[in-house]
């Protein structure tokens, strides 16, 4: 008998095949429903069956025993880099640390701090954790303050190439800007742009864009950088290029206290108060984060239709969160999920967004882990105008996520929903499929060696962490930047 853990990873097994789970995520004509003892049946990238127990013929049965198959997740803020964010958690102001390029940086020149080769890795890995924690569909996020100014075409001709090597489905565009904040040697913080600059992005992201569409895996995104960083000018023409080419637009704003008090100092308004004002609000656009969006802010969202890409885990990280996922959704406002952080961990993050969910509003009723799991699936798969991922029925993508509820480290199942969002971690992944194909199974992913993989991220990481006092305000040495959680020890021993 031929077992699950024998079929070659990166393929698709022959003919038609079936997998049976103690569990089933189902998408019915009557809504998502749990089906006990089932079976999914698969044909090339394709779902066939879900449900009872197969009665046709096919060419392979495979038992999972106690798990839970779901439609793979969507990530629509998915970490594509070396998380730097994680360094600023317990080091602060984020302008000392590196995170806003000082003036005397700026003067020298900023400079790309990662080769080509490093850039195209960091991908590679980022991707392979994706697939680690059941994301089948992601749009890629990654900093720039290491970058000399955006993103480039040959990076991301790169990442397309690593997507469709790893099996993983993405929407990918370059990130441009027309400008970046500085911190003066006095300490204030100001905005400066370079128009020409942003505009040769966009038209670079564009070309980009044209190139990849109707590839199976790989769909363009227009990603204009963050909000402030952005102008007028910049904005409508990404707009008006994003409903040519049919394409989503992901926008970060109203997302932080730096970016309301620039939006504010620029134009006299919140951010997306200023998008409505330029007739930019509609529904191609995805805005992370809404964490400091106003009642108007999140009535223009409603009114345009506007999805918000919830990011509970590093909202939290940084002691901030949604005020409410639960009133956004009443306001019918379009509310998915993004992991923007290491590790992409969506279990953790639908937990994490559950619990801040009932804090905000004081109340264990204002969400269920239906609700979130419903955000982390069918909701990015509207966002991105499709309606064949994040689901698992016939005629949709074979797209799914198989969870291992009999892990030693998790409670015993009551709910195998509830059990997977509030006892586990996306840790318990036991395989990842995309299009029909085994991109990942037992901690391996295919096409990469995710062991020496770790240990080529950690000594890339090493080398950036190394740069970080030239573009650090008054550029401190690095232990001054990032002390350790205790001193250490004068000579190691006690």
């Amino acid at each position: 008998m031929t077992r699950f853990s024998d079929i070659p990873l990166g393929t698709r097994p022959r003919g038609r095949w079936a997998i049976s789970a103690r569990w089933i995520i189902a998408d019915t004509p009557q809504g998502r429903r749990l089906v006990r003892d089932g079976e999914v049946v698969i044909e090339d990238d394709r779902v066939i069956h879900v449900g009872a127990p197969f009665v046709g013929e096919v060419t392979a049965r495979y038992a999972m025993g106690e798990v839970l198959i779901a439609p793979g997740f969507v990530d629509l803020d998915a970490l594509s880099d070396l998380d730097t964010t994680l360094l600023a958690f317990d080091n602060w102001p984020g302008e000392r640390k590196g995170r806003v390029w000082p003036r005397s940086y700026v003067q020298r020149g900023p400079y790309e701090m990662y080769s080509p080769e490093e850039l195209a890795f960091q991908k590679q890995f980022a991707f392979a954790q994706l697939l680690l924690n059941g994301i089948t569909s992601a749009a890629p996020i990654a900093s720039l303050f290491y970058r000399e100014w955006g993103e480039t075409t040959a990076e991301f001709d790169a990442a397309a190439q690593a997507a469709q090597e790893l099996g993983l489905r993405v929407w990918l565009g370059p990130a441009y800007r027309s400008g970046g904040m500085v911190v003066e040697p006095d300490g204030s913080i100001v905005a400066e742009f370079d128009e020409d600059r942003g505009i040769a992005g966009l038209e670079q992201a564009i070309a980009f864009a044209g190139k990849w569409q109707g590839n199976d895996l790989v769909s363009p995104m227009l990603a204009p950088d963050r909000v402030e960083t952005c102008t007028a000018t910049i904005l409508r023409r990404t707009m008006k290029a994003a409903e040519d080419l049919g394409c989503p637009v992901r926008l970060h704003m109203a997302q932080g206290k730096m970016e309301r008090d620039t939006v504010a100092a620029l134009h006299g308004t919140t951010s997306p108060e200023w998008l409505d004002g330029l007739g930019l609000l509609n529904d191609r656009l995805l805005a992370p984060h809404a964490t400091v969006a106003t009642d108007d802010d999140l009535q223009r969202y409603a009114d345009n239709g506007v999805t918000v890409i919830h990011c509970p885990l590093v909202a939290a990280r940084h002691g901030g969160a949604l005020r409410s996922f639960a009133r956004l959704r009443a306001m019918g406002i379009r509310v998915a999920l993004g992991t923007d952080t290491a590790p992409p961990d969506m279990v953790l993050n639908m937990a994490t967004g559950m619990m801040l969910a009932r804090v905000v509003e004081g109340d264990i009723t204002a969400c269920k882990s239906a609700d979130f799991l419903d955000a982390a699936t069918l909701h990015g798969a509207h966002a991105l105008g499709r309606d064949d991922i994040g689901v698992l029925r016939v005629g949709g993508k074979a797209d799914l996520a198989v969870f291992d509820l009999s892990d030693p480290g998790m409670a015993p199942t009551i709910d195998p929903v509830q059990t997977l969002i509030l006892g586990a971690t996306g840790r318990v992944t036991r395989a990842t499929i995309v299009d029909g194909r085994i991109s990942m199974r037992d901690g391996e992913v295919a096409g990469i060696d995710m062991v020496a993989a770790r240990k080529q991220a950690q000594a890339q990481f090493d080398g950036l962490l190394s740069k970080y006092p030239d573009r650090t305000a008054s550029h401190p040495p690095l232990a001054t930047i990032f002390p350790p959680t205790y001193p250490l020890l004068d000579g190691g021993t006690t």
